[in-house]
């Protein structure tokens, strides 16, 4: 299929080439070859794009970015310099590339000014934010957004009538320690990924965030981080159990799916769990990825475009759902 549109696709700033290198060491079978790709914006990818099919990318800061960063003032000087950053490589090529906006999330109202200014003035499509921000005078805390206290956030973003993508990041301190440090294979796609974003998304539903904010458009990965997989059973419990007992939520975990949160197939190209995702979320709520370059362009579109979808959901899938999402203007093969 052509005009693909990507929206799990990192970059990394280039002055922190080592830090990449490094930290692709930990993960990366090939870390040189991680470090080059991630820190290049445009030919490289291009190429990648234009071989596999794929108009359009947008492009976020690699995790775990800003949302590692304890103290405020650096987090945010971080975050404004990315922003800055990416938006001059994206004026560049603005048919091919668009950017979701970098945040320190360590204080609402500063994250909301943040991204308006990168909506209104850079042209950022949205935000995304690499799970809970380190916090506190040693990084030990976790900043949640399911409180009261980020309304004023989240009012921001459904007035700017952007998405806000929900990514994982790597388990730190006490929880680190505690959790994973003795199971540490299981760190990051094998289960903390998952894991993390789950509980985050789900306290968004249960601490009525959804309900404060119902046009709120919230997009999580690597087709649903398990929670398309447990859509019964929360539902099952939640009104069967948990409401009854004082949960205040106002509608159904399905309701929640049909209308604020999307999945995307970045990072797991399974045929068979499409569908089963096909089957409980529906083909108006999924959106292409690939999560380059922690996946490969050649894994991810090769396995696209051999799925036996009927046309219509293969193009919604593909790039007309991310099309109206994020109000694309037309890029290459945006109609093909």
């Amino acid at each position: 299929m052509l005009g693909k549109v990507a929206l799990e696709e990192a970059f990394a700033l280039p002055r922190f080439q080592e830090k990449t290198r490094w930290w692709a060491s930990l993960f990366a079978t090939d870390p040189a070859k991680h470090a080059a790709e991630i820190g290049d914006v445009a030919e490289t990818r291009l190429n990648y794009m234009d071989k596999h099919g794929v108009g359009h990318t947008v492009l976020s800061y690699t995790a775990p970015g800003v949302q590692d960063i304890w103290d405020p003032k650096d987090a945010q000087a971080l975050a404004v310099e990315v922003n800055d950053y990416i938006a001059g490589a994206v004026k560049a090529h603005p048919d091919r590339f668009s950017a979701f906006a970098t945040l320190s999330m360590h204080n609402p109202k500063e994250a909301a000014a943040e991204l308006r200014r990168c909506v209104t003035e850079l042209g950022f499509k949205g935000a995304l934010v690499n799970d809970t921000q380190r916090a506190g005078p040693d990084g030990d805390d976790m900043v949640f957004y399911d409180q009261p206290e980020w309304d004023e956030f989240w009012s921001t973003v459904t007035e700017l009538d952007v998405p806000f993508y929900l990514h994982p990041r790597n388990p730190t301190g006490t929880i680190h320690e505690k959790l994973w440090a003795k199971r540490s294979w299981l760190i990051g796609p094998p289960l903390s990924f998952a894991q993390g974003v789950s509980l985050h998304i789900l306290g968004m539903v249960t601490n009525g965030v959804f309900d404060r904010h119902p046009k709120l458009q919230i997009i999580i990965g690597h087709l649903g981080e398990h929670l398309p997989f447990d859509l019964w059973r929360i539902n099952h419990w939640f009104e069967d159990v948990k409401k009854p007992l004082g949960l205040s939520c106002k509608r159904t975990i399905r309701e929640y799916f049909a209308d604020n949160i999307w999945i995307t197939t970045s990072g797991h190209f399974s045929t068979a769990t499409l569908q089963y995702c096909l089957t409980e979320v529906g083909a108006d709520r999924i959106l292409f990825s690939i999560d380059y370059p922690f996946e490969s362009f050649g894994d991810a579109c090769g396995w696209y475009d051999d799925l036996k979808l009927n046309e219509v959901d293969l193009k919604k899938i593909g790039r007309e759902n991310a099309k109206k999402l994020l109000k694309l203007p037309d890029f290459k093969d945006c109609n093909a």
